[in-house]
């Protein structure tokens, strides 16, 4: 690959989705763009280089940039988030929350749906303590193809394999061919959205809980600090946002601080946890 067309595809993606190239992706730039080449007629990297570059179509400029910022994603990925929201979040917002019966959640970058339907099957379980209460999980992602897997929410064996505990994949999944679907009134817990976190997102509305993870590292630092910023201001006093293990608010942003005693997990600065963290550290 030409060390020009590199420098424009990096150029291109930085402006379109905030996503920073490091000069080492050569391979991944190949991996990921050469098929979409290859499908559109062209033979290699520069020619897909040379077709956008004369005014590429909308279609193809997209398909570049879904292709270089989907990422994978499976099921309560990392553990120690679910944890968190199952053993201090969930809590919190039952008892803060009593008197609306409501809440609502936002999975930043959903991917194919595995982070939000985490979220809402330990929801589910929960259901025996929650009468009543009516939950809101919204799921983003730039990648239109990936809105329609996680929408679709069938999985492959594989994909079910990947942190899904047994008792929940026969609780709430039905095999279906090769492939395993999640139950009708799980997907009717999730709502989709295509969302650029470079754009405004206030329409969206305030959270209770924001789920942002794995991908601010993909974000210079500047960009990191503008979406923090942004997030801050659609969230609730005593909200709660939960980070990537690789990521962090420190030195970023002052609108957040974490939360004392819950890895990843961050919360406004003003707001007072002291409960929560006694209880967290205890």
């Amino acid at each position: 690959m030409r060390q020009a067309d590199f420098d424009y595809l990096a150029k291109f993606l930085r402006e379109r989705s905030g996503l920073i190239l490091a000069a080492n992706k050569e391979y991944l730039v190949e991996s990921r763009l050469l098929p979409i080449a290859r499908d559109s007629g062209l033979e290699d990297i520069e020619g897909l280089v040379a077709a956008m570059q004369r005014n590429g179509s909308v279609a193809l400029l997209e398909q570049v940039t879904e292709a270089m910022t989907t990422n994978e994603s499976f099921f309560f990925r990392d553990k120690t988030p679910f944890e968190m929201f199952e053993k201090v979040i969930l809590p919190h917002l039952m008892e803060t929350r009593g008197g609306a019966k409501k809440f609502r959640m936002w999975c930043a970058a959903a991917s194919t749906g595995q982070e939000p339907y985490s979220l809402a099957m330990q929801i589910k379980e929960a259901q025996h303590k929650m009468s009543g209460w009516r939950q809101e999980i919204i799921g983003t992602d730039i990648s239109s193809e990936v809105l329609r897997r996680a929408k679709l929410g069938r999985y492959t064996q594989f994909e079910v394999q990947r942190g899904l505990p047994i008792q929940l994949l026969v609780k709430y999944f039905t095999q279906i061919g090769h492939d395993w679907e999640i139950s009708a009134d799980i997907r009717a817990m999730v709502q989709y959205r295509k969302l650029n976190l470079l754009e405004d997102f206030g329409a969206l509305g305030h959270f209770d809980v924001v789920f942002c993870r794995n991908v601010l590292i993909y974000f210079d630092q500047q960009t990191k600090s503008q979406i923090l910023e942004r997030i801050a201001k659609q969230m609730s006093p005593d909200g709660f946002l939960v980070l990537g293990a690789a990521e962090t608010v420190i030195g970023i942003t002052k609108s957040f601080k974490p939360l004392k005693g819950c890895r990843g997990v961050y919360v406004p600065a003003d707001a007072d946890m002291s409960k929560i963290e006694q209880a967290a550290v205890a």
